[in-house]
């Protein structure tokens, strides 16, 4: 069995444009597509695609084109922003929650004759 770990921190910028182009190449033959056709699918032209194919870099435009007309545009996942709560942050929330209801009527204090 083949091992599928790839060390990204330890490649250099232009082995992982390799990676991505192989990628992409790999994706679009496993859907049995020419490069004429994917390139047409995804706007670009056929030239750009067989650069990054080659391991050559392209813009981020082109690559997001790429992704999103072989389908595996859900790859990006990773960069959504997840907002999380500190700890002090949902400790305040908790203390300002409500601990009681009050009547509205028992609300409002009446005058004594006094």
């Amino acid at each position: 069995m083949e091992n599928t770990n790839i060390n990204w921190i330890a490649m250099s910028d232009s082995a992982i444009v390799s990676q991505i182009g192989a990628f992409i190449k790999n994706e679009r033959l496993n859907s049995n597509r020419t490069q004429a056709q994917l390139a047409k699918e995804a706007g670009i032209n056929k030239w750009t695609l067989g650069q990054i194919e080659n391991g050559e870099a392209i813009t981020l435009l082109s690559l997001i084109q790429i992704l999103r007309a072989l389908g595996v545009l859900p790859l990006l996942d990773i960069f959504s922003i997840k907002q999380e709560i500190s700890p002090i942050e949902l400790a305040k929330k908790a203390q300002q929650k409500r601990q009681r209801a009050r009547n509205k009527d028992n609300n409002t204090t009446k005058k004594s004759d006094w």
